[in-house]
């Protein structure tokens, strides 16, 4: 039942043009969906670091809302949206969000309180405080997030692609699955496995170019 690794290697170069092109909407997914997600958790990080009655209310929704398994929430997206590549980034969306808003509010809040209070003497405004202190102190956070959802990414679009749709890795897994192709889905794992390291050590030199000092 357990393909040898040289017929998984022949299966992956063989397949590799169509692993290319089924790999491209893929990444596409994930990268739109990614960039949404970091863009939604921003706002909502800094609305529940500046309101504190906005989180209270929706902190405990957003930590619910994870406990929701993602293979129940992309049947529904798919019904909703159809089968192109709108509930594919959704789903990303969702799944790269929470890790990005966490880490950011907790970079946020957690800000030197004596710089804080500093700059509040010398006659500086919230948006003051949070572009001097809070917004450069929670980077290291916000990329630690950023990381974890990197990771999340291709698989969150992956599994939205097992639901439905016409190109994408997940497609080509579920066909390779129903001819029994072990070889081709052990080829695919591994290249949706190569695809989130990719992701992960973009985000780790971004980390590097913006915040050198980090390393030091």
């Amino acid at each position: 039942m357990l393909p040898s690794p040289a017929e998984v290697g022949r299966a992956f170069v063989s397949e590799l043009p169509i692993l290319m092109e089924h790999t491209a909407v893929t990444v596409q997914e994930a990268l739109y969906g990614l960039l949404i997600g970091i863009v939604f958790a921003f706002a909502v990080a800094v609305l529940m670091d500046a309101v504190p009655f906005i989180k209270a209310a929706l902190y405990p929704v957003l930590v619910i809302s994870q406990t929701i398994p993602t293979i129940a929430i992309a049947p529904l997206l798919v019904l909703w949206m159809g089968f192109d590549m709108t509930p594919k980034i959704t789903l990303v969306v969702l799944t790269t969000f929470f890790p990005i808003a966490v880490s950011l509010l907790d970079g946020f809040q957690s800000a030197d309180k004596d710089e804080i209070n500093l700059l509040r003497s010398m006659g500086a405004g919230r948006f003051q405080i949070f572009r001097y202190i809070k917004l450069p102190g929670a980077g290291e956070q916000f990329f630690s997030g950023l990381k974890v959802s990197a990771s999340y990414a291709v698989v969150g679009a992956v599994i939205s692609e097992w639901l439905g749709g016409f190109e994408g890795l997940g497609v080509y897994m579920t066909r390779v699955k129903q001819a029994y192709a072990f070889d081709k889905m052990f080829a695919v794992i591994i290249l949706i496995s190569l695809l989130s390291l990719v992701l992960m050590a973009v985000v780790a030199l971004l980390k590097k170019i913006t915040m050198p000092y980090l390393d030091k």
